[in-house]
């Protein structure tokens, strides 16, 4: 195993007046891939804020990437971890580029300006943006895109600074099923790349889990139903108790999973 990425020890959120999660002990290791499931509330997008230090617990101890959050420098951990999500495409400026979209990545900025980039980082823009398929789309405007070339352009931002942690809020949601299943092979791709760093996925359908992820959690009401390996906590008991619902589970000889009403 290497390096913890992600430690949580007892840790809560609140806010006004209200727990979104509690209890929380929680780690990933550096050479894991992680699934966060649960319905809508469940408290996964507050998570990954937690992770992303975007937020700071109530209660407990958290670590990123080797560092306390609330004694660490936050802005000097940032760089270090990649977060694709519907809050911060929803800041990028409409006219921006695909390809300045990606190279302000380099300076954690929204919006290229005066800043000058090297042909190493110009070359590495351009690789990702081709690994994700979206090399055709490099001199498009981000408005001009569909949700689709959208998400896939924003990992390839994502994964510009060379991250440490990938950190993916419902990278499907909105999707129709070709490009929801396009994203999935790709996301499946990376996650069986050494040289991938740890990712973190947060989903509410299980058919949207790649193949080639290693770990789920599961939450509820802002608490842990079940987490550990994928082989050994993705039960139908354990979705039945975190949807709250019979559910039935099978998985495709590629790996796929998928559940229907019991």
């Amino acid at each position: 195993m290497g390096g913890q990425v992600l430690r949580f020890q007892d840790v809560a959120y609140k806010r006004d007046g209200a727990t979104l999660l509690r209890g929380i002990d929680w780690t990933v290791e550096e050479d894991e891939r992680w699934v966060v499931l649960g319905p809508n509330g469940a408290g996964k997008t507050t998570l990954l804020q937690l992770a992303a230090t975007l937020l700071f617990p109530s209660e407990g101890s958290l670590e990123v990437l080797g560092e306390r959050v609330g004694v660490a420098d936050v802005f000097d951990l940032r760089p270090r971890i990649g977060l694709c999500s519907s809050a911060l495409a929803e800041r990028i400026p409409p006219d921006e580029k695909v390809i300045d979209l990606v190279l302000t990545a380099s300076y954690a900025l929204l919006g290229r300006w005066t800043e000058e980039y090297d042909s190493n980082d110009v070359t590495r823009a351009v690789e990702l943006i081709d690994m994700m398929g979206a090399a055709h789309l490099i001199r498009r405007r981000f408005a001009s895109l569909s949700e689709g070339e959208r998400k896939r352009v924003q990992i390839a931002r994502a994964l510009m600074p060379d991250p440490e942690m990938l950190l993916l809020d419902e990278p499907a949601a909105g999707l129709d099923v070709g490009a929801r299943e396009d994203l999935v092979r790709r996301l499946s791709v990376l996650a069986g790349d050494f040289r991938s760093p740890a990712l973190v996925l947060v989903t509410h359908h299980v058919e949207e889990i790649p193949a080639g992820f290693t770990h789920a959690l599961m939450l509820r009401h802002g608490s842990v139903v079940a987490q550990g390996p994928l082989d050994h906590v993705m039960t139908a008991d354990n979705l039945s108790q975190t949807f709250g619902v019979p559910l039935s589970l099978d998985r495709s000889a590629e790996g796929r999973w998928y559940v229907r009403p019991f």
